[in-house]
């Protein structure tokens, strides 16, 4: 198959190194976002639960910090990594004939759906039409940490990715990990209710 004109440019030799550079600065920035600011929607569903004195503030507080979150960080970071990995594709334009890229690609584009998703769900939490539970959002939290494992090993394996034992144990691992992180949350909210029942009581 033929490489796309559009891509056909001509780069100095550095070109491929500050597009590198710059997208794994762009990506590192991104999911830092991506991962806080689903926490903030975490605390922010939680916070419906408070007094209605307290609860106002805290989900005015919360939609405050979701926003310039979003927007000075967590969107930034996205149109550097997309943009450089466009300038990367552009110095390499042989990789859009490869099938690791074609499956990274794949995954960033679901990326980019959760992303949009995000904005959807913070513009339902500041309107109060939220139906998602904190328990929810905790699991929703851990997708882009799966995302990002098999994104960063297509890059690393390419077209020898790897589908033996060791993967097999590592996506073992990181399940392991998402659903410990779901039953401390479980454990720690039932503790709370229950110092609470005992206080009250």
């Amino acid at each position: 198959m033929p490489v796309p004109s559009a891509f056909a440019l001509t780069w100095p030799p550095e070109a491929y190194l500050w597009f590198k550079t710059l997208h794994i600065v762009g990506v590192v920035v991104w999911f830092a976002g991506l991962f806080y600011l689903v926490r903030l929607f975490i605390y922010h569903r939680e916070a419906t639960e408070l007094e209605p004195p307290l609860r106002q503030a805290f989900e005015d507080q919360y939609a405050l910090m979701e926003r310039r979150l979003a927007n000075i960080i967590t969107t930034p970071g996205m149109v550097v990594a997309v943009g450089c990995a466009v300038g990367l594709l552009s110095v390499n334009p042989a990789w859009l004939q490869q099938g690791w890229m074609h499956a990274k690609l794949g995954f960033v584009l679901a990326l980019l759906a959760y992303h949009a998703f995000c904005y959807r769900l913070m513009g339902r939490l500041r309107q109060g039409s939220c139906q998602w539970s904190g328990r929810q959002l905790r699991a929703l939290n851990e997708l882009p940490t799966l995302l990002l494992l098999i994104v960063v090993m297509l890059v690393v394996f390419k077209n020898q990715f790897p589908t033996g034992a060791a993967t097999w144990l590592i996506v073992a691992l990181v399940v392991f990990m998402a659903a410990s992180i779901q039953f401390y949350a479980r454990w720690r909210r039932l503790r709370t209710e229950g110092d609470a029942a005992a206080a009250a009581g």
